[in-house]
């Protein structure tokens, strides 16, 4: 079945949620959060995995900033949204660097990194695509990165703090996105119902969201790679 046949069976949201399940399986078999839900997680599991997201946080805020230099006047909300957001989201890759040193790793190791397999594949689709005239699709990675953030990084922290025992100044990163991504999602989701997108926009935000959840679960399989 092809994005246009699903299209007139079933809603945007409806569709966006089918990604959604396939994310979460996606993620079941990712071994660092297989050992976080099994309690054999360790502290070097937590840094590793620090250590990997900062290396494609960082590059977050660029590729809405383009996206948003690339929507023209016609999609003044989109622009103004993903302006807006970039300037919210830059300086994420600061807590994660505070929260590593805060568990034990340096700021040189940390900076000195380098994407992995899955982080490098990640950013180089989202830059390749927040290049194109009015890429309404981003939407779609969106809808992933910050349902992660709404969804489950408030999991994951309690998950390690149960474990291992750590502060809440050791998974800030993860605690804050909880409250910030939520109202990040609240703002999507008014603009996926808001009946600015055509049916072309909404086949492209589910494929971006196809092509996202499956790279962002594969930066988690591929830790150090």
């Amino acid at each position: 079945m092809t994005l246009t046949d699903t299209a007139v069976t079933a809603t945007l949201p409806e569709r966006l949620a089918a990604v959604w399940e396939e994310l979460e399986e996606h993620l079941a078999r990712v071994p660092v959060l297989q050992r976080l839900e099994a309690g054999t997680v360790t502290i070097e599991d937590y840094r590793r995995l620090l250590f990997n997201l900062r290396q494609q946080v960082v590059d977050g805020s660029p590729w809405i900033s383009r996206a948003g230099s690339n929507f023209d006047i016609a999609h003044f909300e989109l622009r103004s949204a993903a302006i807006h957001h970039a300037e919210e989201e830059h300086r994420d890759f600061l807590m994660i660097e505070r929260d590593y040193v805060a568990v034990g790793g340096t700021l040189d190791e940390l900076r000195a990194g380098r994407k992995n397999l899955g982080s490098e594949a990640l950013s180089g689709y989202m830059f390749t695509y927040a290049d194109r005239p009015n890429p309404t699709g981003l939407l779609g990675a969106m809808f992933i990165i910050e349902g992660l953030g709404a969804k489950r990084a408030a999991q994951w922290a309690s998950r390690f703090q149960e474990v291992l025992g750590l502060a809440d100044n050791q998974v800030h990163f993860m605690r804050y996105h909880e409250q910030a991504d939520a109202g990040h999602t609240g703002d999507m989701d008014a603009i996926l119902t808001s009946g600015l997108l055509s049916e072309e926009d909404a086949d492209e935000v589910v494929r971006c969201a196809q092509v996202v959840a499956r790279l962002y679960a594969l930066q988690l399989e591929e830790l150090d790679r």
